[in-house]
Formats: C-alpha cells, structure tokens, sequence
C-alpha cells in the first residue's frame, strides 16, 4: 500500500500521511485504553474438556505407534529407518494435537486484548495464544523430538528406551497452568538452543553480507548494457536476464505510465 501510494503521490505525501496515521493512533489509545491480563487467557469448560480429550487421544496414538514399532508392525516410510519413521509418525500426531487444542482456544465467543494483538499482527502470533491457553506441545531440537541427555534416555528421571510423548519433550499443559518440572526442563532445552541459535546467525548473516557487497562492488552495468567486472569481463549478458530497474517495475513489468507521468511531472 505504502510503495502505490509513493508512486501516485510522492514522498512528501507519503510521510505526511504516515505522521497522521500515528497521531491518530495515539489519539484513539488516550480515549481507549488498551492491555492485556491474564484473564484474556481463560477458557470455556467446554472447550477445556475438548482440549484435555485431543490431547489424551493423541497420547493414545502415540502408545499404539510405539508398541507397533517393538512388534515391527509400523509401516516404514521410503528411504527411513523404523526407529526414524516411529519419531516422524510421533511428532506429526502430536504437532497436529496442538494445533487442533490451538484452533478450539481460538474459537471461543469471547473476543479477548491478546486475540486482537495476534490477530491485527501488532505482537505475537496465533501459536503464542493456542501455548498460553491450550496446550504447549512438542518441544522440537535440531527438527526432531528431544533425544540427547543422559545414555538411553533424556533424564535420569525416565527409564532407559522410553520412548513415550513425555520422555522426549511433549508438554502437556500450557502457560497459564504453569508446567511440571520435567516440562519446564524441556521448555528452557528448545530455548536455549533457540537463543545460541540467534546469537550465532546474526554476525554470520552480517559477515555474509559484507563479503557480497565486496564482491558485488566492481561490478557496473556498461554501455553495451552488459553487466561488467573491473576487468570489464562479463558476468551478465543483460542485467536481470531482463534489462529491467527493479523499482521501476510494478508485478515484473515496466510501468511505462508511471514513468512518463512522473517525467511529464517534473517538467
């Protein structure tokens, strides 16, 4: 929306009306407050029982997976192991646990400060409100369940090759109840390895930058419109493969109306 309305109106325009789209959200958060608390969390008895029941019918399944793996019954998938396909059948069946708990919580008549935010895209997303008010779900490391701790199992807690929902990281509750220490574990698990994880990508993303930018910086568009190197070697017969300047372009083709419109303009 902002890039059309640059291009019709210009630039001046363009801030002018940013500045009074954010005076006019202050002006309407001053008359009307907004907030959230941790009432916007509540659920519905109903919906509670509908959780609690998706939640152990899935469970269930896990149980019927696992025992069908120890009697070698499980149907393997092509080109996986039987104890990779159990860990892949486990956690689709308890992904798709959570996200169906999430679309129940997300369902009820009342409309509540923490849906809107999720919602409208100002905080937070659909998910954060299903783990507060449903069901946390799996905890998911390197793409697969929890599966490094102690030899043969995560915690001294379990017994050794339990491979149960609960062993390898699915939480039951969700935020608002408060988790059990064991889940707690697991959650502070997945976030540590996501905050290392963010903490690693960003100097590599800026060091990958920097060397592009200094390997992209010789090279010009020449007169012959190939794209050239300091050496005047070719990299590019047309710059793009379509000869086209990007901003110049509206959906991949050349807006020739506007451009005309804003020479006739300036003239």
């Amino acid at each position: 929306m902002l890039r059309n309305i640059f291009s019709e109106y210009g630039a001046e325009f363009t801030a002018q009306l940013l500045n009074k789209v954010s005076k006019l959200g202050i002006s309407v958060l001053l008359r009307r407050g907004f907030t959230i608390g941790i009432g916007d969390m509540d659920t519905d008895l109903e919906v509670k029982e509908a959780i609690n029941d998706i939640i152990s019918e899935s469970l269930a399944k896990v149980e019927t997976l696992i025992a069908s793996f120890h009697d070698e019954s499980l149907e393997q998938l092509p080109g996986r192991t039987l104890a990779e396909t159990l860990e892949l059948r486990i956690l689709e069946t308890l992904n798709l646990a959570r996200n169906k708990a999430g679309d129940l919580a997300l369902k009820q008549d009342t409309e509540t400060a923490a849906l809107t935010m999720a919602r409208s895209g100002a905080r937070g997303n659909v998910l954060n409100i299903a783990q507060m008010t449903s069901v946390v779900g799996q905890q998911a490391l390197r793409g697969g369940r929890i599966n490094h701790g102690f030899k043969g199992r995560t915690l001294s807690y379990f017994n050794e090759g339990d491979l149960s929902a609960k062993a390898h990281g699915f939480i039951r509750n969700n935020y608002k109840s408060g988790l059990n220490p064991v889940e707690f574990f697991f959650g502070a698990m997945t976030g540590r390895d996501a905050l290392m994880d963010t903490a690693l990508r960003t100097p590599k993303s800026g060091y990958l930058y920097r060397r592009l930018a200094n390997a992209m910086q010789d090279l010009k568009v020449d007169y012959d419109k190939t794209v050239r190197d300091a050496a005047s070697k070719i990299v590019q017969f047309t710059y793009g493969d379509d000869g086209l300047d990007v901003s110049l372009t509206k959906k991949g083709t050349l807006d020739i109306s506007g451009i005309v419109r804003s020479v006739v303009g300036e003239q």
